[in-house]
Formats: C-alpha cells, structure tokens, sequence
C-alpha cells in the first residue's frame, strides 16, 4: 500500500454498513461474479458495462455505469483495481477513473462479518485523498449512492 493508506483519517473517510439475510459466503460471492456485478452495482438509474473484469488480488475491473440524464445517454467509466481479497471476508480495492494516476482515486475496504444468526453484515469504507475530495463526493450524493448501491445487492440477492 502507499501513503494515502498509511496516513488514515477519519475526516476522509465515508463508512456505509448493511445487515443482509444472507450468509456471507453467498454475499461474498456476489463480488466475485463479473455478470453478477454488472447486474447489482451502482446507483438507481445507472447500468453497468463490463469491459475488463479480472476479479482477484492484482486484476481489475474495467467498466462505465451509464445513465440517461436530460434525454443524453452519459457515461462514467470507473476502474478498481483489486489490492487485496480474503475469501468470505474483505476485498480493499482503489478505485477512480481509468487513469491509473488519477489523484481522486480512493481506497475501498469491503468488509463481510457473519453474525451468529446467520445474516452479514457488510461494510463499505472509502478513504478519500483528502478531506476537500471527502466533501465534494459526500456533496455530490456518494453517500446516498452508496447506500442505493448496497440496496440493489440485497435485492439481486433476493431481499
């Protein structure tokens, strides 16, 4: 990992947390799955479009969400790369445009703990370069974003 990790902060992070019925190994594997991904991530009103999933420690994935807005069809072409995943338990990712330098890039840290009745509770934490970078995506809406995007896993995943 570099600096930007090293140096956490509270005041650049956002912290997003769902309960799901589900076992954490079919949570987990939601993430793991190209096509399932490209069903379920994102906020409401944008789709997903695949162009380099390699999903494992080292590979990335490549994609636009695209969205209709004002009669236009837009585009926002994202790229993850995975840094880190431990089956059934964390995936740490950075995540940003496709440039590989983009200095808004952040750091994702996703999270699957199994509670003793069976349901996961998941957690989504972004570390941002910089508090400014925090408040302009939390301005944006990246909170409620956030959450609409873990709303579709839980129903992808069945409620």
């Amino acid at each position: 990992m570099d600096k930007l990790f090293e140096t956490w902060s509270l005041d650049r992070e956002i912290v997003l947390v769902k309960v799901l019925k589900h076992p954490r190994h079919k949570v987990f594997a939601a993430w793991m799955d190209p096509e399932a991904l490209a069903q379920w991530y994102g906020p409401e009103g944008l789709s997903i479009e695949n162009h380099k999933t390699d999903i494992r420690e080292g590979g990335e994935w490549r994609f636009d969400m695209v969205g209709v807005f004002e009669g236009r069809e837009q585009r926002f072409p994202c790229l993850m790369r995975f840094l880190k995943i431990v089956p059934d338990e964390q995936i740490v990712a950075d995540y940003g445009s496709p440039d590989p330098n983009d200095p808004d890039r952040f750091y994702l840290t996703v999270t699957f703990d199994e509670q003793a009745d069976g349901k996961t509770v998941l957690t989504m934490r972004q570390l941002h370069p910089s508090r400014e970078r925090r408040q302009t995506v939390v301005g944006f809406g990246a909170v409620e974003y956030g959450l609409q995007t873990l709303d579709s896993l839980a129903a992808w995943l069945g409620g």
